[in-house]
């Protein structure tokens, strides 16, 4: 449970991660990225692991938010999901058509430019 929350947020942060502050990208960036925990992180910036907690709570809640809003990482995952069954399935029935093969590659490839 704990890790599919840490997978979650961490894809979360990767889309939305643009619109929190410095401080908020700083912390959610250590603990969750660099897996710092609340002790190194407090110790870091002079503040309590209490101040810490809040914040990365408050920003887990920012971002779930985000979320709910505008769905850019559901939508993201459902588009994937789509994209591996047209490839598999042109893998499966065109085999041989590399144009067609190249047209799914292309679209898979989109997200990532």
């Amino acid at each position: 449970m704990e890790i599919e929350k840490n997978y979650r947020i961490n894809s979360l942060f990767e889309f939305y991660q643009v619109l929190l502050t410095d401080k908020q990208n700083n912390y959610m960036q250590l603990y969750y990225g660099d897996d710092y925990s609340l002790g190194e992180i407090a110790a870091e910036f002079s503040i309590s692991r209490q101040a810490v907690y809040d914040n990365i709570k408050r920003t887990e809640s920012i971002i779930e938010d985000y979320e709910n809003k505008l769905h850019l990482y559901r939508d993201f995952v459902a588009r994937n999901h789509q994209a591996d069954t047209i490839q598999a399935y042109v893998k499966n029935h065109y085999p041989t058509d590399e144009k067609l093969n190249d047209l799914v590659a292309h679209l898979e490839n989109l997200e990532e430019e």
